[in-house]
């Protein structure tokens, strides 16, 4: 994986509650200069599109806690996708999951991912759940035809794990999300099974790719 597939598997991110429109320019240039992706609020997707359109966009659905109806967050994916979303990161009530209620978990995620034709992350909140709903989350992103797991949203406590990704890797793509800030800690997910890491230290973990390593050992190579 050289540099430029490296960046291209980050979702530089921004969703905090104070973010502003420009903070997420200055992601969205930070994204460009470095070949990054983004993932931002929904309520600056519109204008993020027209402001970048050559960074793929990723945007939150049911976010941080999940606790919206099914129908909200079927409008919302679709309100998104419409104003130029080019992935979704949805959250799943974990609250039902934990009560045993996982064909409503299910349901939920079938109803987003048909809602709308572009790939839809699932957020399981790995640290809050046993090993067994871990599992048992995944399989139902899984089921619905999800196109990835995703670990956290940032907002709860925990974030990703080298244990999780590796388990739910199992199941689907991972995005490794929470607590993912330099470039090491991003290899060590990769190297667990993620295929993506959602980070608001997009910056920090591209310039720590080992650039100058790789250039020292290749003049190494050709002077022997």
């Amino acid at each position: 994986m050289n540099r430029e597939e490296f960046a291209a598997r980050i979702d530089h991110t921004v969703l905090g509650p104070e973010t502003t429109l420009a903070d997420v320019k200055e992601v969205l240039d930070e994204a460009t200069q470095y070949g990054m992706n983004a993932c931002i609020p929904p309520c600056y997707v519109a204008e993020a599109a027209d402001y970048a359109p050559g960074v793929t966009l990723a945007t939150v659905v049911g976010f941080p806690h999940g606790q919206e109806s099914t129908e909200t967050k079927r409008a919302e994916a679709e309100f998104a996708w419409h104003d130029g979303a080019d992935e979704l990161d949805m959250v799943i009530n974990v609250g039902r999951l934990k009560a045993g209620e996982d064909e409503a978990v299910q349901h939920e995620i079938e109803e987003v991912v048909a809602a709308v034709p572009v790939p839809v992350k699932v957020i399981i909140e790995s640290s809050l759940l046993t090993n067994d709903e871990l599992h048992r989350a995944c399989q139902a992103a899984q089921d619905a035809d999800a196109d990835f797991v995703k670990t956290a949203t940032g907002f709860a406590v925990g974030g990703a794990t080298v244990e999780d990704v590796r388990e739910m890797s199992e199941y689907l793509p991972v995005k490794a999300s929470g607590g993912v800030g330099s470039y090491a800690e991003a290899m060590a997910m990769f190297e667990a099974g993620a295929t993506r890491i959602g980070a608001s230290s997009g910056v920090e973990i591209v310039e720590g790719y080992p650039d100058d390593e790789e250039e020292e050992t290749d003049e190494e190579a050709s002077d022997d």
